[in-house]
């Protein structure tokens, strides 16, 4: 005997399922943020600001049901590996994003790293929210790498203007390891010293030196005013200038480079050894920007990274999570990359800032916000200068 079922519980029956299916694709829409950097070594530092800005934006975006694309609210979730900060790290850590369908990454950081990876995520189209020095570090051969903060050529003359002004500075000494990454940001503060007239010279190694005294030798017959580390990873910055006090070295240390004042501090032996310091910090702190460490120890459950690079890459990490949701596409990095250089920059926490690059670099993929200069006079912790978006000219 057959069971006649009538219509309109078929109909109803279908909608329910169309509705299951719906919300099961709703829940099934997934964002992975691929985060990579050094996350062990000397730059150990700046991979975990890297992966707490991803951890970051994936709760935050998470507590409001996810992002929206298409009409769907998707969840984000954070893969993190360590690009050892070399290039082989870098591109090992690439095709691993490749293996799982990975299409945004925050990060790398560091020229070895960004150098390694753009190749691959170029050619399996992928975005990289990075930073770097480097001469080529972004440009028209790579569409999709992002700059998530400019380098000296952008914001040095601001910092040395200040330096001269504080510290009286007529010569410096730069030291940076013997490399691409190295070279190539000596060469721009070479660049920004000169146009200030201070006279300006080089020194590198080999990284993974752990015995500094050639080297120390060396820049204490050259007599300089100012040891500038620029971006020397702050582990070997640290103990070059704990051995160069060792030495009797009285000069001021400069900084134009990445952050880590207080890994610095800490290897040095503190504040009363290095004693006159000014430095480039990526985030000007105000009240505004330390609600969004607020908001990670409220979503995280712990302190935020004390790198300030965080915040660079938090406000990367926004910004490439709201170009997905204007792109409407979790999988399309070229439409998403369309999405973000049309984007106003305006973080919630970090300010107003612009997009910048095409004078330096012949492209405009440059986040540039507000930014601040450090100060350390006679030991004493001096208030951060405040300087807004540089315009890359």
């Amino acid at each position: 005997m057959k069971l006649r079922v009538p219509l309109r519980l078929i109909v109803g029956a279908s909608a329910i399922a169309l509705m299951m299916g719906v919300a099961s694709g709703a829940s099934a829409c997934q964002i992975t943020i691929g985060a990579t950097g050094p996350l062990s070594g000397a730059a150990t530092q700046w991979g975990l600001a890297i992966k707490g800005a991803a951890d970051f934006v994936a709760a935050e975006a998470n507590r409001e049901g996810g992002v929206l694309v298409g009409g769907q609210r998707c969840k984000v979730s954070v893969v993190a590996i360590d690009a050892k900060y070399t290039a082989e790290g870098a591109a090992a850590a690439a095709n691993n994003f490749v293996s799982q369908n990975v299409k945004f990454i925050l990060g790398p950081i560091g020229s070895p790293e960004v150098t390694g990876m753009k190749p691959v995520a170029t050619r399996n189209k992928m975005i990289m929210m990075s930073d770097s020095y480097a001469k080529d570090a972004i440009g028209p051969r790579w569409p999709l790498t992002f700059h998530v903060g400019p380098g000296p050529l952008a914001w040095g003359d601001p910092i040395v203007k200040l330096a001269k002004q504080k510290f009286g500075i007529k010569k410096v000494l730069i030291i940076a390891p013997n490399d691409q990454a190295g070279t190539d940001v000596a060469d721009a503060a070479v660049s920004v010293y000169k146009k200030n007239d201070v006279e300006a010279s080089t020194e590198y190694y080999q990284r993974g030196t752990t015995n500094f005294a050639p080297i120390v030798a060396r820049i204490m017959n050259a007599n300089p005013d100012v040891l500038d580390t620029v971006s020397t990873p702050p582990g070997d910055a640290g103990i070059i200038i704990k051995q160069l006090r060792q030495a009797g070295f009285s000069g001021v240390i400069g900084r134009l480079g990445g952050p880590g004042t207080e890994e610095i501090f800490r290897i040095s032996g503190g504040k009363d050894v290095v004693k006159n310091f000014y430095w480039f910090e990526p985030v000007f702190i105000d009240e505004n920007v330390k609600k969004l460490g607020d908001s990670y120890r409220e979503l995280l459950g712990a302190p935020p990274p004390e790198n300030n690079f965080f915040y660079l890459f938090a406000a990367g990490g926004r910004a490439m999570l709201k170009a997905i949701a204007d792109a409407g596409s979790t999988d399309d990095a070229e439409k998403v990359a369309v999405a973000l250089r049309k984007m106003t920059v305006d973080d919630p926490n970090l300010g107003k800032g612009r997009w910048i690059g095409q004078e330096a670099y012949g492209i405009n993929q440059e986040l540039s916000l507000p930014f601040g200069v450090g100060l350390l006079i006679d030991g004493k912790d001096q208030p951060l200068v405040r300087v807004e978006a540089p315009d890359g000219k």
